[in-house]
This record gives structure tokens, C-alpha cells and sequence, in this order.
């Protein structure tokens, strides 16, 4: 019996492009009929490409999960997307393990073509980003797919946790979201312990287990304020509070989340801040282009008094001999 090898090919591509699509439907695609589809999708089992298929009148077609078909197949736009994704994420932090981001690149390069593999790699040699590398605290992979696969699905997933100042405890949580800050990564959700919301540090998780129960996320939740907010309250030894003259929507645009709270009042934007150092409070507010009146603390004044200070003494300072000269 013959068989079309580009009509097989075709199927082997609706398959992966477009799992669980019934017989009648790929026979449309294919512009055949449902007896043939299932005549191609013989074939490709017996090519060794496991095709999975349901019974029934709305039994569809795919491919076996964890399957994974080589060789790899990108076009010029997707091999690009691909590496500038590799290369931010560990310039971000956000790769698991440097090795590994470090092998699907080295992956990639090999099996492309030589005419795309000499650009993308003049890319990779060429690339500068404005900030620097974050050395992140990488998590171990299969805590962090465990963990966002309980997000979606909505289960509850035990937990064994060293918190910062070396406690192990071991815990279930309803992970409501994973959340990249900084170079860290983060879990938001549901303590039981602790019968409350809280953050985890993910690469502080030594193990995470999904679990039987299920859990419904509150409407409307969002991690990333939850964990911003719950950040910018970290103790610290200065409480700061200053009313700034504004609008709220840029001033929010201006000041980082992590360390401010921007609450609106009748005066103004009143900011609240937990500040390790006033002078670098102080270096913030100076940068705002809005007026501002310092509630408390006190000793945040003199702190802007001293950066004052230091610019009219850096404004003053006079160049030196053959410096600054206008030319002619």
C-alpha cells in the first residue's frame, strides 16, 4: 500500500502543531478522508513516532507526552529569539543552572545551518547590556516546574524550607504564583503552618511534593504586589515618611516597589520607606523632579542637607588647568 510521504509528514506536523485534533478534522487539513488519517497515523507508528489516539465520535489524534522529535527546526526570526533568550536570562539571573543554559546553547549552534550559525554567534560575542550580570541564587529545576505546575493546577504542595537564619521546617502551602525579582526567585502563596500569606525564597526549598488537595486562588490576586509590598516592608532600622507633590502615576514610575509604599492623601502622595541608610534615601528623593516636605525621620533632613551640600561644593569646584577650555 502506498503512502504519501509528504501527506505522513504533513500529519506529523498537525500532530505537534495541533494535538487532539479529531480524524475528521486532520482529514480536512490533509484533504483526505478519516480512513486515511488513520492509515498515516499506522505509519508513523510503525516509524517509531508514538501516536496516541481516542476512541469515540470526538476521539482526537496526538502525539505521546514527553516526546520529542528531532532534529530541530527553526527558522532565522526563532533561532534568534531563541539565543537572545538564553543570553538575557543568565544576564538577568533567571537561568536555573549555568550549565544548562550554557548546553542548549551549545546545542542550538550545532545543529544550525552555517549561514545562520556564523550571525548568531557574532550576536552572542557582540551583545553589551547596559546592566550588569545578576549573580542569582539559581533554584534546582525540579522544585521550580513542581511549583508551577501546583500554581496552575491548583494543588497543594509540601514543602521542606531553611528559612535565612537557618530554621528547617517543613510545610503545605497553596502556591498561588512564581515570581522572578531581582536575581531571586520567589513563591507567593498560602501558608497552613503559619495559617497566612507569605513569600519563600525558592532557592531556599529544599524539596517540594505536589499533594492530593486542591486549593482555589482568592479573585483577583496578585503575586507580584503582594510580593513588592511585603518586600518594601522588610524591617529596617529608619521608618520614612515623606508627602511628595505629584502625580501618583508617575511618582510610581519613579520609585522602585520593593522599598516604598505610595499611599494617596488630600496634601499629596504620602511615601512610607523602610531605609537601612538615609543618604540613599536622600539620593532618591533629590532625584525627583517634584516638591516634597519630610514627615519623619528627622534625621533625613540633615541627610539631604549633606548631599546639598556635596553638589553646590562639586558645582563650585573649579576645573582643572587645560580642562573645560571652550574651543576655538
Amino acid at each position: 500500500m502506498s503512502y504519501p510521504l509528504t501527506r505522513v509528514l504533513a500529519l506529523l506536523e498537525l500532530l505537534q502543531t495541533h494535538p487532539g485534533r479529531t480524524g475528521a478534522q486532520l482529514a480536512d487539513r490533509l484533504g483526505t478522508d478519516v480512513r486515511t488519517v488513520r492509515r498515516y497515523a499506522s505509519r508513523l507508528r510503525e516509524l517509531g513516532i508514538p501516536v496516541e489516539s481516542d476512541r469515540g465520535r470526538f476521539g482526537g489524534y496526538r502525539l505521546a507526552r514527553g516526546y520529542r522529535m528531532p532534529p530541530l527546526m527553526l527558522t532565522n526570526e526563532e533561532a534568534l529569539v531563541v539565543v537572545l533568550g538564553l543570553l538575557a536570562g543568565e544576564r538577568l539571573g533567571m537561568s536555573t543552572t549555568a550549565p544548562a543554559g550554557a548546553g542548549a546553547l551549545a546545542k542550538i549552534e550545532r545543529v544550525l545551518p552555517d549561514p545562520l550559525r556564523a550571525p548568531l554567534a557574532a550576536m552572542r560575542d557582540t551583545l553589551s547590556f547596559t546592566t550588569g550580570t545578576v549573580l542569582a541564587q539559581a533554584p534546582e529545576a525540579g522544585v521550580l516546574l513542581t511549583l508551577a505546575q501546583a500554581c496552575r493546577s491548583g494543588h497543594t504542595v509540601g514543602l521542606r524550607y531553611r528559612s535565612w537564619h537557618q530554621e528547617h521546617t517543613e510545610r503545605d502551602v497553596d502556591p498561588y504564583g512564581v515570581v522572578f525579582h531581582s536575581g531571586c526567585w520567589y513563591l507567593v502563596g498560602h501558608d497552613h503552618l503559619r495559617d497566612g500569606l507569605r513569600t519563600f525564597r525558592i532557592d531556599r526549598i529544599a524539596s517540594a511534593a505536589p499533594g492530593a488537595a486542591t486549593f482555589t486562588a482568592p479573585d483577583d490576586f496578585d503575586p507580584v504586589t503582594h510580593l513588592t509590598a511585603s518586600l518594601a516592608r522588610t524591617p529596617a532600622p529608619w521608618q520614612v515618611e515623606v508627602l511628595i507633590e505629584g502625580p501618583i502615576e508617575d511618582i510610581a514610575r519613579r520609585l522602585p516597589r520593593t522599598i516604598v509604599t505610595l499611599t494617596a492623601t488630600p496634601t499629596g502622595i504620602l511615601m512610607r520607606a523602610q531605609a537601612a541608610q538615609l543618604d540613599s534615601v536622600a539620593r532618591l528623593l533629590a532625584s525627583l523632579e517634584w516638591p516634597f516636605t519630610v514627615r519623619s525621620p528627622d534625621q533625613l533632613r540633615q541627610s539631604l542637607k549633606d548631599l546639598a551640600q556635596q553638589l553646590t561644593a562639586a558645582a563650585e569646584r573649579p576645573p582643572e588647568p587645560g580642562h573645560g577650555q571652550a574651543l576655538p
